[in-house]
């Protein structure tokens, strides 16, 4: 399963707005977040395929990699955009990336003008200038955008582990309700719940689940014996 069906099955769980968390357009949008054009994510998330550098070889593919390389420096520089004293935002000046990457402003306007990429020390050093590591600038499109979609999987399912934290609480804190089986338990009653869920995204939340119910019963034992 891809990432974008695991993130699927998750915004189901939690009612969460696709359109909203999946938005390719815009500050924190896909694009912004990937480094790639908005057309590109758009394709991607059709499940087209692009062209990639792999696909050529020798010269043809160095210069693909370098295109690409300088292609989200200046992406960069267009969206990472420095605050002002007067409220508004502009883009960095070439001698302020220079001092923040550990080069120089002339190197920084051949490199533009040539399209002639940084050795990797440099690229590193302009990427975290502008807050990202090395892999934004050279990742390959598609995994450009999986590495963002693998973030956003993460951040939800974290928020279902919490989610699920909490209606294990308010069950713990009220006790057995009427309608439940007390022979099934609430790992039985999760593992119904989560039965169409593919096992990648439910096992880690029956595995919660089973860490959350031990406490429990180990906290109710305690209570029993006094301690």
């Amino acid at each position: 399963m891809s990432t974008l069906q695991r993130i699927a099955v998750l915004l189901d769980r939690l009612g969460d707005d696709r359109e909203e968390v999946l938005r390719v357009e815009g500050e924190g949008g896909l694009s912004h977040a990937s480094g790639l054009p908005v057309a590109e994510v758009e394709a991607l998330l059709r499940g087209e395929p692009l062209a990639s550098a792999t696909a050529v070889s020798g010269a043809d593919a160095v210069e693909a990699r370098h295109r690409r390389v300088l292609d989200r420096i200046l992406f960069l520089r267009a969206t990472r955009l420095r605050p002002s004293t007067d409220g508004q935002r502009r883009i960095y000046s070439l001698a302020e990336i220079a001092a923040g990457a550990g080069t120089s402003p002339q190197w920084l306007d051949k490199m533009i003008k040539t399209g002639k990429a940084p050795n990797l020390d440099h690229a590193a050093g302009i990427a975290q200038f502008f807050g990202e590591r090395i892999e934004f600038l050279v990742a390959e499109p598609a995994e450009a955008l999986d590495r963002v979609l693998r973030e956003i999987h993460n951040e939800l399912l974290e928020r279902a582990f919490e989610r699920q934290d909490q209606d294990l609480q308010r069950l713990k804190d009220r006790g057995t309700a009427p309608d439940l089986n007390p022979e099934l338990g609430v790992v039985g009653y999760a593992a119904r719940a989560l039965a169409e869920v593919p096992d990648d995204t439910a096992q880690p939340l029956i595995a919660l689940i089973e860490s959350v119910a031990r406490r429990a019963r180990e906290e109710r034992a305690r209570e029993a014996r006094g301690e």
